[in-house]
């Protein structure tokens, strides 16, 4: 007798039907915690700069202060650079994240001349990323800098196999600021800028200090919403605390008009000492400048110092802990900026100078973000000079004289 044909009841592909579903339910289930699992996990980021402290350098500054905060919010932060002094690997938690720092020995280069500096840039930028090997394949994201220069040049090219998200946070343009240091690009030059907008084009993207440098982004075709504006903090809080610093002995019964940082290409300083020349030859001469700065131009500014005989203190940048004493023992704060690298560059003082709450003496372009700064958000009276104006750089000085009793200069002294 045949069998009786199979029948599955309704009951039955119910139960098989559950089965199945708990099953996608076990499956969902298990890739959710996966995906769990995932973002559990602490994003890992590797950092990139140049000198980092106790270096002198802005970028290497402002690079740790970034490094420490990106670590607090609960990431894995790798932040390397270069150290004159050795080579160093050290870790810490902070916050709820790691911080990895890795400084490479380097020796500093000769700025005077445009090959050395090349070839020291390659030499360099090469090391790095041979250092980092491990590091840059295990990285969700590589922040970079403007500092080492180029270094887009090698990072960018990896990318195409490693497939990280490339922010460049562009501190400073290469190779345009060399074009305008030299007035003109020249065949190298122009292949090497041509190259750069091609492997910048490629960057997913682009913190950038100012809204000057946004505007250069804009106009070599960068889209805007690649484009984050990120400023630059004071490097030290300056509260009503901080305690002001011995005034140089030369300055007694003189207004201090200090000039910290670095004093390199990107600054203007004919149109300054032409109009302290007037000041202490026709004006009050009561101003007398505090060279606390180093950089390209210093030598230069101290010899035409020297040649007209006027009076200037000599000093050297101090350690970030001193620095908020340094900004509030002048009377007055100069900065300067050449035209032609107005959106290449911002001057980092402009933070602290205004976070000083003393007035500030500006020789540049209004179309820089240090007039836009200053103008926004000083409290103490601000005066800006066009770069060439040497008259209206005179007057200006004799203005921030006029703004201290000549009693309190004498007591300060």
């Amino acid at each position: 007798m045949p069998s009786p044909p199979m029948r599955f009841s309704t009951a039955h592909r119910t139960m098989q039907y559950q089965v199945t579903k708990g099953t996608d339910v076990l499956l969902d289930t298990s890739r959710h915690e996966t995906r769990g699992l995932e973002q559990a996990r602490r994003e890992r980021l590797l950092y990139l700069c140049d000198w980092l402290p106790p270096d002198y350098g802005a970028v290497g500054q402002y690079s740790l202060q970034f490094a420490r905060e990106l670590a607090a919010q609960g990431r894995d932060v790798v932040l390397a650079g270069l150290s004159s002094r050795e080579s160093s690997d050290t870790a810490e938690p902070v916050g709820q994240g790691h911080l990895h720092q890795i400084r490479l020995f380097a020796s500093r280069y000769d700025k005077t001349s445009i090959l050395r500096r090349l070839m020291w840039t390659a030499r360099i930028n090469t090391r790095l990323i041979w250092r980092l090997r491990r590091q840059l394949l295990e990285a969700d994201v590589v922040v970079f800098t403007g500092s080492p220069p180029y270094l887009l040049q090698w990072l960018a090219p990896l990318n195409i196999f490693l497939r990280k998200k490339l922010v460049y946070r562009i501190t400073d343009f290469h190779p345009e600021c060399l074009i305008a240091q030299r007035g003109s690009p020249g065949v190298v030059l122009r292949g090497i800028y041509w190259l750069t907008l091609f492997w910048r084009r490629r960057v997913d993207e682009f913190e950038v200090l100012g809204i000057d440098q946004m505007e250069r982004l804009a106009e070599i075709g960068i889209p805007k919403e690649r484009i984050r504006l990120k400023r630059d903090p004071s490097p030290v809080e300056i509260g009503p605390s901080a305690r002001p610093c011995p005034r140089p002995e030369a300055a007694r019964g003189k207004l201090l008009l200090l000039y910290s940082g670095n004093w390199g290409v990107a600054h203007d300083y004919n149109t300054f000492v032409s109009g302290y020349l007037l000041h202490h030859r026709q004006g009050s001469g009561r101003l007398v400048l505090w060279l606390n700065a180093v950089g390209s131009a210093v030598n230069a500014i101290t010899d035409l110092l020297d040649q007209h005989q006027l009076p200037y203190v000599r000093g050297a940048p101090v350690p970030l802990k001193d620095l908020a004493s340094l900004l509030v023992t002048p009377d007055a704060h100069l900065i300067t900026l050449s035209d032609p690298f107005v959106g290449f560059v911002l001057p980092s003082k402009v933070h602290a100078s205004i976070e000083s709450g003393l007035p500030i003496l500006y020789v540049g372009s209004p179309r820089s973000d240090v007039h836009r700064l200053c103008t926004e958000r000083i409290r103490a009276p601000y005066f800006r000079v066009d770069v060439g104006d040497v008259q209206k750089c005179w007057q200006a000085l004799e203005s921030v004289a006029q703004l201290v009793p000549e009693r309190k200069a004498s007591r300060q002294g």
